[in-house]
């Protein structure tokens, strides 16, 4: 018996459409050494981005040479986080400065291990992109080798005005914040130059940044000198040391008349 050709081709159709909704259902495994840059779950620091964002912050040291030149931005920072969650060929995306680069490579390779990306249902490389950003904080807060989108811990302009409440004084901020003479890279040649590397700390391998909190009087010398974050060694008193033989300031001007000013200054120690 003859079959019908339109049946014969009916089900010629059928089949073939049967064949691709297969093939929609059963992808394709990821290959096991390619990187992606887009996956359906990314890749995530462990302990998560918030804690990932503190540890850039707490760890930057931002190269003195740069922060004498004025130099600032954000360097783009690329790597592959792999199956295991380590981090490898970092590389820079977005270049600023050599010092600000090759700091942003350091950071990112000093880092903590991720949790690594998943594509359909299997563990796979990633390509991420971090910016690693250089400010050097604005206004009332002097950074010496401070973190980036560093901010002034406490008050960044205060004087105590007259109030009718002497215990609540009020808290003013200067049409003009304080500064030291010469301007910021005067400064901070004049930190480098006159710094004294404790011996125990050089001995102990210790470095970092020690805290310092001091007001800037109406006639610019610097007062009440007190460290607010402890390093030990002796580096909290070479700290101090530095802040009370350091030259005036201009002081900070508040409708055409000095004015004092508080300050918070990471002094850094690098060996």
């Amino acid at each position: 018996m003859k079959i019908p050709m339109f049946l014969l081709l009916g089900g010629l159709s059928f089949f073939s459409l049967s064949a691709h909704a297969q093939k929609r259902k059963m992808p394709p495994k990821p290959s096991a050494n390619a990187v992606y840059d887009s996956v359906q779950q990314p890749a995530v620091p462990l302990g998560g981005t918030e804690r990932y964002a503190q540890f850039l912050a707490a760890h930057q040291k931002y190269p003195a040479t740069a922060m004498q030149k004025g130099i600032q931005g954000t360097v783009k920072v690329s790597f592959v986080v792999e199956k295991t969650g380590t981090v490898n060929e970092v590389k820079v995306e977005t270049p600023v400065s050599p010092e600000l680069d090759a700091e942003a490579v350091r950071l990112i390779k000093s880092g903590p291990k991720w949790t690594p990306a998943k594509h359909r249902n299997a563990v796979v490389r990633q390509r991420v992109v971090v910016p690693v950003s250089f400010v050097m904080s604005p206004g009332s807060t002097v950074t010496i080798g401070g973190p980036a989108k560093e901010r002034p811990i406490t008050t960044s302009a205060a004087d105590i005005a007259a109030s009718a409440n002497p215990d609540r004084p009020a808290v003013v901020a200067p049409d003009r914040p304080t500064q030291p003479v010469g301007g910021n890279q005067a400064f901070f040649e004049w930190i480098e130059k006159n710094q004294k590397y404790p011996d125990l700390a050089r001995k102990r391998k210790i470095q970092g940044k020690v805290m310092v909190e001091f007001m800037v009087q109406k006639d610019g010398s610097l007062t009440d000198a007190r460290v607010i974050k402890k390093m030990g060694s002796g580096l909290d008193e070479e700290a101090l040391r530095l802040i009370k033989a350091a030259p005036k300031w201009e002081p900070a001007m508040f409708q055409g008349k000095p004015m004092k000013q508080k300050m918070v200054l990471p002094v850094l120690f690098q060996l």
